[in-house]
């Protein structure tokens, strides 16, 4: 059944920007054999205040052993990005389009947003952000749950040059800490606190945690501008969305907790309320001019080592591969409503909620809530209320709504729906089949979209207008992506086959740098294959050339769609006094694709019991977020270990799914260790 080709809908196919499989093959053979002419020709479509030189568009150094790693794209022009998200749709006569729908928390929660108030608002933050001694370069770290002043917040940045750090407001106070510290922030912005479906979350409180952490290590952030959400949600009267008023009835039935009762701490030479700033800004700013490689955001990701990577993209190459990206996977056209999940706290929110959908002009929903919050519909009903037309969502959602049968699905009226994407992880085929069958009516195309926050965008991909798609294949490289497989020595995998996955070529929307350390940046995506960009996935190519991703081949999980290092769970674990020596490895999971499952040996002397166990999952809440809390802490006397001491995770990966099938183990220093583990291995 997975093996079966599904054909895009002729009616779609008919109208798309991409309508067939020759059509593509055309613009991605001219778009890998010249480059220049490719993007140069979509380049034409923005504003640039100087011009693009022909002669410099281009340039980069894959190869490790020929010098440092370089990628370069249209060097010598400049622009803004807000000026081209949200002025140049305001000229174009789209002032009083509809960019956000925001949908909160509560489905009584509702307000929309048009590009001119958009326009408006961000002018006074950047004017804000200006008056609070940010300038070009600085770094400005963002805090904040899926509400208006979030985007209105990074384009503010944008506008005046600064580069925000977005942390996703679900990590622990001593991982925002650790990406202040990275990124030496001079600004933090946040809100009081949020409901995240019936848990509240007290974000102030977390972030008065996190800057006296920072303090402690010798840096001070300025100012934290705080937005009084909880006081808006409670008070009709209280500070409107954005300025952009209560339209469409937004009231809140009273019942959420308020900034009052939140018990917030105030440190009045630091914090100030984002409406007290806003309140005299002036409506305009006059946009700050960025050459093409200025450093546009970072975003941190997990690292293999365990400290976070600060992932550094910039300015113009970013800027067209969103906004292509977008506009040929979604196949976005004028008067669609589209409604990407994902939060802004990571790169999908960052391209594909913010940066692609606004420079083509697209009216989006920006959802707060959960897909469980009234109740186990909120998708659909969402979906249903907008008439959304691209829904773009994570497997773990689609597999945790499979759940609750069909009945759901089919109460709502989902026949707006043309394109579905997929994005986090490999989707399974039978989650692949339900979301097309049940969700798409069976004629919508599905984008399962393969990604990461380095690249910037989408790079394989199927096209819905073009692509036959295969269930769980993202099938082919977006424009400008040249994929290959390697084996373990470097030499390419032809035809069928398995292998690292790797690139070729750089595209413009990839990373350019880690930031405040290029040499980690050239070790940890160049040394492996001197000449190619590792992914640190592993691939496979099928008879008929479709791509098969088939997930990490280093020491990192992919939880929900989150992903995170073994080494840096092992870290915290490890930290507990009661434990000598921990071990993580990943485990299958029906709803999340993995979880963590955590091997544990005991100090001498400790008794490996729940409490243990439960301090253990609070300790990994606490320091990295909710979304690492492992499923399962194994007790293990003695881990696997070769006679150099390296831990053989492979094993343990074994023992985790209780496959007594091991291989080879002549290698262990304790043979006897794997049985044991075996029998200690609780039913689960």
């Amino acid at each position: 059944m997975a093996d079966r080709i599904y054909y895009p809908n002729s009616e779609l196919a008919a109208k798309a920007h991409c309508g067939s499989m020759a059509q593509y093959k055309q613009m991605h053979e001219k778009s890998i054999k010249e480059p220049e002419k490719f993007w140069g020709e979509i380049a034409k479509e923005f504003y640039w205040e100087t011009p693009v030189l022909d002669n410099k568009f281009f340039s980069y150094n894959f190869d490790i052993t020929k010098g440092d790693i370089f990628i370069n794209w249209m060097e010598g022009a400049t622009t803004n990005i807000s000026f081209n998200l949200l002025d140049k749709n305001v000229k174009n006569g789209g002032g009083d389009k509809i960019a956000f729908y925001w949908e909160g928390n509560d489905p009584d929660d509702y307000s929309r947003l048009t590009y001119r108030k958009l326009l408006e608002e961000v002018c006074r933050f950047a004017n804000v952000l200006k008056s609070k001694g940010v300038s070009k370069g600085d770094r400005v770290a963002i805090y904040m749950p899926m509400i208006l002043e979030l985007p209105i917040a990074m384009l503010a940045c944008t506008r005046i040059g600064a580069v925000h750090s977005i942390v996703f407001a679900g990590y622990s106070s001593d991982s925002l800490a650790e990406r202040i510290l990275d990124s030496k922030a001079k600004v933090l912005i946040t809100t009081d606190g949020v409901w995240r479906g019936e848990k509240l979350l007290h974000l102030k409180s977390i972030c008065d945690d996190a800057l006296e952490k920072v303090k402690k290590h010798g840096h001070e952030v300025q100012s934290c501008i705080v937005v009084a959400h909880m006081r808006r949600l409670s008070n009709p009267q209280g500070p409107a969305n954005c300025g952009a008023g209560k339209t469409n009835g937004v009231v809140k039935n009273g019942t959420q907790t308020n900034s009052n009762e939140l018990n917030l701490s105030w440190d009045d030479d630091r914090d100030c309320w984002w409406h007290d700033e806003m309140e005299d800004a002036e409506p305009s700013c006059y946009p700050v001019w960025m050459a093409a490689e200025d450093p546009l955001f970072i975003l941190y990701t997990s690292g293999s080592t365990g400290k976070p990577k600060g992932v550094l993209h910039t300015t113009a190459g970013y800027l067209i591969y969103a906004a292509t990206t977008f506009k040929y996977v979604f196949d976005y056209h004028p008067g669609d409503v589209y409604w990407c999940t994902a939060d802004i706290g990571w790169i999908t929110g960052h391209t594909y909620v913010v940066y692609g959908p606004l420079a083509n002009g697209a009216t989006s929903v920006l959802f707060e809530g959960t897909p469980f919050f009234p109740a186990n519909d909120r998708y659909w009903s969402v979906v249903d209320k907008y008439k959304v037309s691209q829904f773009y969502t994570a497997p773990t959602a689609i597999r945790s709504l499979m759940k609750f049968g069909d009945g759901l699905v089919k109460k709502h009226d989902l026949s707006s729906l043309k394109v579905l994407g997929s994005v986090g992880e490999p989707i399974n085929s039978e989650a692949w089949l339900w979301f097309y069958n049940l969700v798409g009516h069976g004629v919508c195309s599905i984008a399962d979209t393969f990604w990461q926050t380095e690249t910037g965008g989408h790079v394989i991909t199927p096209l819905p207008g073009a692509t036959p798609m295969k269930p769980g294949s993202a099938t082919f490289p977006f424009f400008g992506v040249l994929p290959e497989l390697l084996d373990e020595d470097g030499h390419i995998v032809e035809g069928e086959g398995e292998g690292y996955l790797v690139f070729r070529q750089p595209w413009p929307g990839m990373m350019r740098t880690l930031y405040g350390n290029h040499q980690r940046f050239q070790t940890t995506y160049f040394d492996r294959f001197h000449g190619y960009y590792c992914t640190g996935d592993g691939a496979k190519r099928d008879a008929d050339g479709y791509l098969w991703v088939t997930g990490r081949v280093d020491d990192m999980l992919n939880v929900s769609g989150h992903l995170m290092s073994t080494a840096e769970v092992e870290s915290v674990l490890a930290e507990h006094l009661s434990v000598a020596e921990a071990a993580v490895v990943s485990k299958p999971h029906a709803v999340k694709g993995q979880c963590l499952y955590c091997f544990i040996t005991p100090n001498e002397g400790v008794t490996f019991d729940k409490k243990l166990q439960d301090e253990l999952k609070k300790k990994v809440r606490e320091r990295i977020g909710p979304f690492a809390q492992p499923d399962v802490i194994q007790h293990a006397p003695g881990l696997p270990k070769t006679r150099s001491g390296k831990i053989m995770r492979r094993i343990l990966r074994k023992i985790a799914v209780g496959d007594k099938n091991v291989g080879d183990t002549s290698t262990l220093a304790d043979e006897g260790v794997v049985e044991l583990l075996f029998q200690l291995r609780p039913q689960v």
